[in-house]
């Protein structure tokens, strides 16, 4: 009881600060200072996507993966030794970096604008704008972030989902950030454009176990794809796009593919293999609208994870180092 209580304690104080910090966030943040500062990342981040659409999944992982370390704090960015460096980090794909470089380059170029946007505003923007480019729903964007000071290789240890997580592992990461099952669900949509190294899913399709060489959950005509793809002496740089049926479109595909045994990771499997998160699935695949509102209300709820506000952090001129 003593345990329940604590935690119930807790998780109050999570929904009392998250709800202090988007009181603290605003839309309309920029108003006086940089009026025009989404269009002007709106068109940086078009252009880069016009050159490579892996613009829009590495800026997609690029925002989450800086979030859940240290808070929405652009940390992700500064350059070596940084978090960049964990093995975690380290398939991060450079077109991500260099879209919000492009972008704050652009946001700099206006007068009135130069040094006043955070790094960490600017990623969470692009977020937005290669959502929308990819197919995904439009919605607005709190503004409002501080760029953190520290970055280090130490801090993404455990901080982030692991290719071969249960349900349990993951509710319970995506919990200490104040997002639920459902958020986490709908932010697992996201794998709709992503793609994955070889390495991070080998052992599924030819050691599963000793009794079985490819996971049971796994789609069997997937499987040997899988396999066709990835040879057991595969080159590392290969890369597999997690959505087989639609991975240059934001969708909700993933959710169809999940329900045929086709979730490329454990961690997106497991949501349909679960009982506990199927129905939730199902819902996703059912209705685009269920799943587009769902990913929206989880994605605002990311932006808002520890974010530094006020007089706490910095302005970063270079979004590389610090000032």
């Amino acid at each position: 009881m003593k345990n329940q209580r604590s935690f119930s304690i807790a998780a109050l104080l999570l929904i009392l600060f998250s709800s202090s910090v988007s009181a603290q966030l605003q839309t309309n943040f920029y108003r006086n200072s940089c009026p025009n500062v989404e269009t002007i990342v709106r068109n940086a981040v078009r252009q880069k996507f016009q050159q490579t659409f892996v613009t829009a999944p590495a800026t997609l992982r690029l925002f989450f993966h800086d979030c859940f370390v240290r808070g929405c704090d652009a940390s992700i960015l500064l350059a070596s030794p940084s978090e960049k460096d964990h093995p975690d980090d380290v398939s991060l794909a450079g077109d991500g970096f260099d879209t919000v470089a492009k972008a704050k380059q652009a946001v700099d170029r206006d007068p009135n604008c130069r040094n006043k946007v955070s790094c960490a505003d600017i990623l969470a923007l692009a977020t937005r704008d290669v959502v929308v480019l990819t197919g995904g729903p439009n919605y607005p964007v709190e503004l409002g972030r501080r760029d953190g000071r520290l970055s280090t290789v130490a801090s993404v240890q455990h901080s982030l989902p692991q290719p071969g997580f249960n349900l349990n592992q993951l509710n319970t990461m995506f919990a200490r950030h104040g997002l639920s099952q459902t958020d986490m669900i709908a932010l697992s949509g996201a794998h709709t454009i992503g793609f994955a190294h070889c390495g991070k899913f080998s052992k599924r399709i030819y050691n599963f176990s000793p009794k079985q060489t490819i996971d049971p959950t796994l789609n069997i005509r997937y499987a040997l794809q899988l396999r066709k793809m990835c040879p057991i002496k595969n080159d590392p740089r290969i890369a597999i796009n997690m959505d087989p049926t639609s991975p240059n479109t934001f969708d909700n595909a993933y959710f169809k593919n999940l329900q045929k045994g086709m979730g490329l990771f454990t961690s997106d499997q497991v949501l349909f293999s679960d009982q506990r998160s199927r129905s939730t699935v199902n819902s996703f695949a059912s209705s685009e609208v269920a799943f587009r509102q769902a990913f929206v209300s989880a994605i605002a709820k990311l932006g808002r994870v520890g974010v530094k506000t006020g007089n706490a952090g910095e302005i970063r001129r270079d979004c590389s180092r610090v000032n």
